[in-house]
């Protein structure tokens, strides 16, 4: 039987659990003690959508690391806000009339999550419109707003999310991008909105969730009271809002058939969808974007606490011997 030396230690071997914290608004973060790496997802805010027939918000961008490294210490977590829409008196600039000028709806804001080299999703652009009849292209961001009347779609954030659609017919508006692939280019009718982009599909808080879809672009044809089916674009799956011509809860019993455009998703950082109209007026403001969203997955983790500091007599004889031992 072999001699041991040294004080006896108490090893301790344990699992940490898998742990899936969600933020849907900014805070604070401490990972368990033995998390090193979590798959982790930064996501933006939507693009709002723009009035007079303008295109949609672009979906805020979506980063996903399938193993980032996290510190002990607790680190800072930014939710990224929605884009505001543009609202329907934008498009009146007394005396010269109810001409656009060079318009758009707001940015969503970014989501960051750390403060020591952080990560950070992009907000989405937001919706488009210019002078009547002039091009204007869309705004960048996350994903891209889409183009107005002739107008490329904005750039999407490589890695984040995708362009918004353009409008190489005419008169219609492109959709915003969505964070799984560009918006749709305005086709015939040229008066029509485009839909916007896909969104990204992450199993990330334990089941399957698409986020992050682009909202619909608005269109420019028929008088404002007339219903006018299929012509304004579809948000993307993934809180895409779709475009319409007026707001969801506008008082207009007369019309009650009206297409109401719908907000980017709440906490998918949807973009937008464009406030369609004729001839450019808009009688409602665009749709907002939807906020994001920071998740953190962290692993379930095996772990053995502790270090014996027992050893094999013999070992030690071995090791002074060789001129390695080290007290």
């Amino acid at each position: 039987m072999p001699r041991l030396i040294g004080a006896s230690q108490t090893l301790t071997a344990g699992t940490q659990a898998q742990q899936i914290t969600t933020f849907n608004s900014s805070g604070t973060f401490a990972a368990q003690p033995k998390t090193t790496n979590a798959w982790v997802l930064v996501l933006a805010g939507g693009g709002g959508g723009c009035v007079g027939g303008g295109s949609g918000g672009g979906a805020g961008g979506h980063l996903e690391v399938p193993s980032h490294p996290l510190p002990l210490s607790p680190v800072p977590i930014t939710v990224g806000g929605s884009g505001a829409g543009a609202p329907k008196n934008a498009t009146f600039n007394p005396p010269a009339g109810p001409y656009p000028r060079h318009i758009s709806g707001s940015s969503g804001s970014d989501s960051v999550l750390g403060a020591a080299a952080p990560l950070t999703a992009i907000g989405g652009g937001g919706g488009r419109i210019g002078v009547s009849g002039t091009p204007e292209n869309g705004n960048s961001g996350g994903s891209g707003g889409g183009g107005y009347r002739g107008g490329t779609g904005g750039a999407g954030t490589p890695g984040q999310g995708f362009a918004g659609g353009g409008t190489p017919t005419g008169s219609g508006s492109g959709g915003g991008g969505g964070a799984g692939g560009a918006a749709a280019d305005q086709t015939s009718p040229a008066s029509n909105g485009s839909n916007g982009g896909n969104g990204l599909a992450s199993s990330i808080s334990g089941s399957s969730v698409t986020r992050g879809g682009g909202g619909g672009g608005g269109a420019n044809v028929g008088p404002f009271y007339t219903v006018d089916p299929g012509i304004e674009g579809l948000g993307g799956p993934g809180g895409g809002g779709n475009a319409g011509k007026a707001a969801p809860d506008a008082p207009d019993p007369g019309y009650p058939n009206l297409p109401r455009w719908t907000a980017g998703g709440v906490n998918l950082g949807g973009g937008g969808g464009g406030q369609s109209s004729y001839a450019g007026v808009a009688q409602y403001d665009a749709a907002p974007g939807g906020s994001g969203t920071v998740i953190i997955n962290e692993p379930e983790v095996d772990f053995v606490d502790g270090t014996s500091s027992v050893w094999d007599l013999r070992a030690v004889f071995r090791a002074v011997k060789a001129g390695t031992w080290t007290n």
